[in-house]
């Protein structure tokens, strides 16, 4: 500010509204990052205007998720106030997606639906989840980015077990498993052995349940984790 550099202390703003979201100060995290926007939009910096879109939707998302910890529910359950901040980080995603896709930034706009999918699935909206999920994992598989491929199987795989479609839900699943086995990640393993499980006693094939519960737990044992 001193030395007059607006698009500095847009920057600086934007990493302040990040940081207060990790402080879980979400309402001065929303106006830090506001700021950022306000200066972009001002400079005529399209990038720095994207950045805070998404970092505004990113603020409301974490706070909509803080919201909803403190109430058991499933997905689309949800207390009013919660489904107003989700609804507000999913407005930002869009606006961010309009505009990261008029710069033609596949990478962001990969992020963009990653992050619109997480946010309608928790509102109950599982098609249009889907649609975002399916997106995401296009624009993944474009990159080659294998963790975020990992990453949309899963979230497909969730979405689709709330429509009732069980066996695309398995078929998610197997592809998690068999990506995170690609990347050594053992803790996803078991995760997609745990979901996998589930899903299987859904669709009443039992003994395939049993291997895969027993799977998730010898994991579960070697990592340790009571």
């Amino acid at each position: 500010r001193t030395i007059g550099d607006r698009i500095g202390e847009a920057k600086a703003s934007g990493n302040l509204g990040n940081t207060l979201k990790i402080l879980g100060q979400f309402d001065e995290a929303v106006v830090c990052c506001q700021r950022h926007l306000d200066i972009s939009r001002e400079q005529g910096d399209k990038v720095g205007e994207a950045r805070a879109l998404y970092n505004i939707g990113n603020v409301y998302h974490a706070k909509g998720k803080h919201l909803s910890w403190n109430t058991a529910h499933d997905p689309g359950y949800l207390p009013q106030e919660v489904k107003d901040t989700l609804q507000k980080a999913s407005e930002y995603y869009e606006r961010n997606l309009s505009l990261v896709k008029e710069l033609g930034d596949r990478a962001a706009q990969g992020r963009a639906y990653g992050n619109l999918g997480n946010t309608q699935y928790l509102l109950g909206n599982f098609s249009e989840a889907i649609a975002f999920h399916k997106e995401r994992l296009a624009i993944a598989k474009e990159f080659g980015d294998k963790a975020a491929e990992r990453r949309a199987y899963s979230n497909l795989g969730n979405a689709h077990i709330f429509l009732g479609r069980f066996d695309i839900s398995a078929d998610y699943y197997k592809k998690t498993l068999q990506l995170s086995r690609q990347l050594k990640d053992q803790a996803v393993e078991a995760q997609a052995c745990y979901s996998l499980g589930n899903t299987c006693t859904l669709l009443q094939d039992y003994e395939k349940a049993i291997e895969y519960h027993l799977r998730h737990l010898v994991i579960a044992q070697e990592l340790g984790d009571r």
